[in-house]
């Protein structure tokens, strides 16, 4: 199987959604039906900007967004996200 490639225009990002918590803190499994959509993600492609900007993200990162930010795509049976960078919220540093 091919590996697939985004090539996002402008000032879009698209982000591979991270799975939801399967259970709380407590130990308290979640339920399919009670679990909030994610709300960050993976950046695997990023646009060249608009007019001359230069985005702040790049491939790799790991991203906040808001909750309904963006548009849904689903590809080869996997999730992406389309968001515009200013939809990102933050940009996530695990040390």
């Amino acid at each position: 199987m091919s590996k697939i490639t985004f090539k996002p225009i402008n000032d879009r990002v698209v982000v591979k959604p991270l799975p939801a918590e399967e259970k709380t803190k407590g130990g308290i499994i979640i339920p399919d039906t009670a679990k909030e959509k994610p709300q960050q993600g993976e950046v695997i492609a990023v646009g060249p900007g608009k007019e001359g900007v230069k985005l702040n993200v790049s491939v790799g990162d790991r991203v906040l967004y808001g909750k309904y930010a963006g548009q849904e795509l689903n590809y080869n049976g996997d999730e992406y996200l389309i968001l515009r960078e200013d939809d990102i919220l933050v940009v996530v540093n695990e040390n």
